[in-house]
């Protein structure tokens, strides 16, 4: 009896650890996060299945940040973070514009600080997107400037305004598995609508997983 009794404690003990340890990483170290949207094709397609490193920026106060190889975020990393309008929701995008930076976008080029970039993992489907013009504005500090890889069809920062630096949850590293998905899945979120998604994957997971994109580091 005794025995049984720390069989079942120890199995307990084993459950609670693996419990603790699982949210300590997916609340610091990193997450899964799936594409919903097209606003950052053809870079990251709909269905995509990404992890996201949520340790790789860190903290930005505290004695650790002197310690841990914490990294600021850059121009160029495609970042996960809270929506500023709703910041229960997560959304993907480029880090653009720096605190500081004055951002401009001219037709189908952006420039930063009066230097045009060169974005070759743009995409551009809107023939009017020609004669865009956008800023130019300055970014305040702490704040930072998000743009969709899909150019023309991203809502972005040049809608809804600047990330703050604390909405920021981290950078996505890679995709660890992609499913052919509709455009407007996002959209349907009824209980019938969820059994439906679950059988289509459970029916088609071999036929409709891209498997070319397995472990494609994100860029």
């Amino acid at each position: 009896m005794e025995f049984r009794k720390s069989t079942v404690r120890e199995y307990f003990e084993s459950i609670v650890i693996t419990a603790i340890i699982a949210l300590f990483a997916t609340t610091y170290v990193i997450q899964a996060f799936k594409i919903p949207t097209g606003s950052m094709e053809s870079n990251l397609l709909i269905g995509d299945h990404l992890l996201v490193n949520k340790f790789i920026y860190g903290m930005q106060n505290g004695f650790l940040t002197k310690i841990l190889p914490y990294k600021e975020p850059k121009r160029g990393d495609v970042i996960v973070f809270k929506y500023p309008n709703s910041p229960e929701v997560a959304y993907v995008k480029r880090l653009m514009g720096m605190p500081g930076d004055k951002v401009e976008l001219i037709g189908r080029t952006l420039f930063i600080n009066g230097k045009a970039l060169k974005e070759d993992y743009t995409q551009y489907i809107d023939p009017e997107s020609v004669d865009a013009h956008y800023g130019p504005y300055i970014i305040p500090p702490d704040e930072y400037f998000a743009m969709g890889d899909n150019r023309d069809n991203s809502q972005d920062s040049r809608w809804w305004g600047n990330v703050p630096r604390d909405y920021i949850l981290g950078k996505a590293l890679v995709i660890y598995w992609s499913f052919e998905t509709p455009r407007d899945e996002y959209l349907q979120t009824s209980l019938p609508d969820r059994l439906k998604q679950f059988a289509d994957v459970f029916v088609n997971f071999f036929t409709k997983t891209r498997w070319l994109r397995t472990f494609k580091i994100i860029r």
